[in-house]
């Protein structure tokens, strides 16, 4: 097992159980989600959306090999209108939301009403090999439809469906207002998964199905009571015994930069890089994935330009 030192207190683990016929991993995303929720000023609701996605996509990713990549893709007819999150092996996860104002009163539970700014639509994976090497073969690619909105349930759904892998999820996000900004902060975030494997037998799952149904508190209390990710996968097993393969740090990373804005401009058409040119005096990118906003000066533009023109 690798051991690490988390650096903004998150941390993802993955295991395996009963006879290593059981996947098991956790992530504590707390520092993580209150990044990406602070990026794109999204709303008590879009943040919890958003934070299970990518704690979603980190959990479905834990087995992911050094240089692949999982994307997850949520698209409903809800007010959010459309939910993207992105995982490595690094632990490195970054996402957004088409509409970070979307916002839905409390459900019948008292809750933040997820389900109700997601709406019904398709839940897609992508999965892509070798992606940060330039090699890319065609990506594996699932979809079913959304049948919760909820998003643990969609990820459970996804994988016992589209890759015949039973599995269990809980997924979480506490936010509170904050009085002293007058917005919100993210105060809890994770989740766990449970992936049955073959060979697994009756029992087995039927233990596992009974710890997860009734567990007494939420993934989101469990962390405000201090839980580790390893207690997560406790509270999931029951009394199943498991060990912990891997440790890694959790982190919000974007591999946006300056010069992949001015790479993406560079490959539009030299007639829109001179209307950009004569009217805006330069360009302005801003990243779906992290809200960063890079602009590229009309300096910079007309060597674009020129660069472009002359191939």
């Amino acid at each position: 097992m690798t051991e690490i030192e988390t650096k903004n207190g998150d941390i993802l683990v993955y295991g395996l159980a009963a006879n290593e016929t059981v996947r098991c991993m956790a992530a504590i995303t707390t520092n993580t989600i209150a990044e990406a929720a602070t990026r794109h000023k999204t709303s008590a609701t879009a943040t919890a959306a958003l934070g299970r996605t990518m704690t979603g996509a980190l959990l479905l990713g834990a087995s992911l090999k050094e240089l692949d990549r999982l994307t997850v893709q949520i698209i409903g007819d809800g007010p959010i209108g459309g939910i993207s999150a992105e995982s490595n092996a690094k632990g490195e996860v970054r996402g957004y939301v088409r509409n970070p104002n979307a916002e839905s009163p409390f459900n019948e539970k008292g809750k933040l009403d997820v389900r109700g700014i997601v709406g019904n639509g398709m839940f897609y994976v992508m999965r892509e090999a070798g992606f940060e090497i330039g090699f890319r073969p065609e990506p594996y690619q699932g979809s079913v439809p959304i049948v919760s909105g909820e998003i643990a349930e969609d990820f459970a759904y996804y994988l016992t469906t589209s890759e015949q892998i039973p599995s269990g999820v809980l997924l979480g996000v506490h936010v509170r207002g904050d009085k002293d900004s007058g917005g919100m902060i993210v105060t809890a975030a994770g989740g766990v998964m449970i992936q049955m494997m073959p060979g697994a037998d009756e029992k087995t799952i039927g233990e596992i199905e009974h710890a997860i149904t009734n567990t007494t508190q939420s993934v989101t209390d469990m962390i405000h009571n201090g839980a580790s990710a390893e207690y997560l996968i406790r509270a999931a097993l029951g009394t199943i015994e498991f060990s912990i393969l891997e440790k890694r740090n959790v982190r919000f990373t974007c591999q946006c930069s300056h010069e992949r804005a001015v790479s993406m401009v560079g490959a539009l058409d030299t007639a829109e890089i001179q209307s950009m040119l004569s009217e805006d005096k330069g360009a302005v990118i801003t990243c779906h994935f992290c809200n960063e906003t890079y602009i590229i000066d009309e300096a910079m533009l007309g060597k674009v330009f020129r660069e472009r023109s002359s191939i």
